[in-house]
């Protein structure tokens, strides 16, 4: 058996939230029975009090329930208890007249009259607090509230005390029912927003993982693309050579066997979480893929002295490109540059082999994943990135990256020495004639 420490704290933070709202209200229906049931056996006498205390227990054990069945609803749980407000109600107004009449007929004298008035004025308060409850609108709880002060004083007048002191008890009910009703207001909406802000720190949490997921992916698309593209070439190319009796084709097939051994690797990085793309080390392999493929890629511009984030942002967008042409068109040439100004990096990979009057946001006429991804990417850097055809048979990609923020001297200097930068040599690649 569990002790009520274990019990509590295996609740989560809106459970114990609901816990402690459910038993406060459970509480003011005890402190309904202490305060006016009890004292009235003593102040009302055997004659009247005989009735009283039951008649208060009965409405504390209402109040009660329907507090209880009212939280229910707001939850979703239950259907709105309809019938147990309809009960409350009743028997508050029974309870309120008869108290109204003992005030004005009782004959216990001052303290059973006095008794009698708070009775007259307490009851209606805590029946209309534990009404609001089961009412959605807090508008209308008030407009309760004020309905119980006018009837109060309205019962109490009519059975003959004079109005000063009628007006003075609707007075006092008017605040002992707001500040009940204000009461239940709050609570409901301290649970709801408990409970919204749970609600929300678990959509958080399932957005997490679903971007992991997506950034898993993406990564995946990335690394693998250009690689199994590369390895789809070779071994078509070694296919032909072996047919031809080529001694040449041993050497492609070792080279798809030294990608598809680097593929792994790259695959264990992305699951664990570390790869970087280094701009340099791309360019260089776009290069040496593509005229290996029969493809003039010409690459100009600097590419040292670049922020980490920077280089990796742009290496992918190389990596993405280089794998497009590979897929798409007939390409003969392809040119890539890498301009620093301004504060900001741009790369342009632009190649031939596109039908004249093809537009599109993708390379091969419509936007794939991997620019989505691409796109994806360069947002986390404040890049965007541009496709499309300009004509003549030609298909450009270009991103734009701004640099991070430096003192305008140091900036200044960076990119000067940036434009200084010699281009990367190209990789050196083995002639493979058919």
């Amino acid at each position: 058996m569990r002790t009520p420490g274990v019990w509590w704290r295996g609740k989560s933070t809106p459970a114990k939230v609901e816990t402690y709202t459910r038993w406060s209200f459970h509480f003011f229906a005890l402190i309904e029975i202490a305060t006016i049931g009890l004292p009235a056996i003593g102040q009302l006498g055997s004659r009247f009090g005989g009735w009283t205390l039951p008649a208060v227990c009965v409405h504390g054990v209402l109040y009660a329930v329907t507090a209880s069945r009212a939280l229910d609803w707001t939850r979703g749980t239950r259907d709105q208890p309809v019938r147990l407000l309809w009960a409350l109600g009743t028997v508050t107004a029974l309870i309120a007249v008869g108290g109204a009449v003992l005030t004005e007929h009782g004959s216990g004298g001052a303290d059973a009259e006095s008794t009698a008035a708070v009775l007259s004025v307490t009851v209606p308060a805590f029946g209309v607090g534990a009404i609001a409850l089961g009412i959605r609108d807090w508008r209308r709880a008030y407009a309760l509230a004020a309905g119980a002060a006018v009837g109060v004083a309205g019962v109490l007048f009519l059975v003959g005390i004079p109005v000063y002191a009628a007006l003075g008890a609707g007075a006092a009910e008017l605040f002992m029912a707001g500040v009940l009703v204000a009461t239940s207001v709050l609570s409901l909406w301290l649970l709801n927003t408990v409970y919204a802000l749970d609600d929300a720190r678990e959509t958080r949490a399932r957005l997490a993982v679903a971007e992991e997921r997506l950034r898993f992916g993406r990564d995946l698309h990335d690394v693998m693309g250009r690689n199994l593209a590369v390895i789809a070439l070779k071994s078509e190319l070694a296919v032909q050579l072996a047919r031809r009796g080529r001694p040449e084709a041993v050497e492609q097939m070792i080279e798809v066997q030294r990608i598809a051994q680097e593929s792994q690797r790259e695959v264990r990085e992305v699951v664990r979480g570390y790869r970087e793309a280094d701009l340099g080390t791309e360019l260089a392999g776009a290069q040496g893929v593509l005229t290996a493929a029969g493809i003039d890629c010409e690459v100009s511009g600097p590419v040292t002295g670049l922020p980490a984030q920077v280089q990796s942002a742009l290496g992918w967008v190389v990596r993405e490109a280089a794998t497009n042409v590979l897929r798409h068109g007939d390409a003969g040439r392809c040119s890539v540059s890498v301009r620093v100004a301004e504060g900001r990096v741009t790369l342009s990979v632009e190649n031939d082999g596109v039908p004249v009057g093809e537009s599109s946001g993708g390379s091969d006429g419509e936007p794939g994943s991997g620019l989505v991804g691409l796109r994806e990417r360069l947002r986390e850097v404040g890049g965007v990135l541009r496709a499309g055809a300009v004509g003549g048979g030609l298909f450009r990609l270009s991103a734009e990256v701004p640099l991070p923020v430096a003192p305008a001297a140091d900036l200044s200097e960076r990119g000067a020495e940036l434009r200084r930068l010699p281009a990367p040599a190209p990789a050196p690649v083995s002639e493979v004639t058919s």
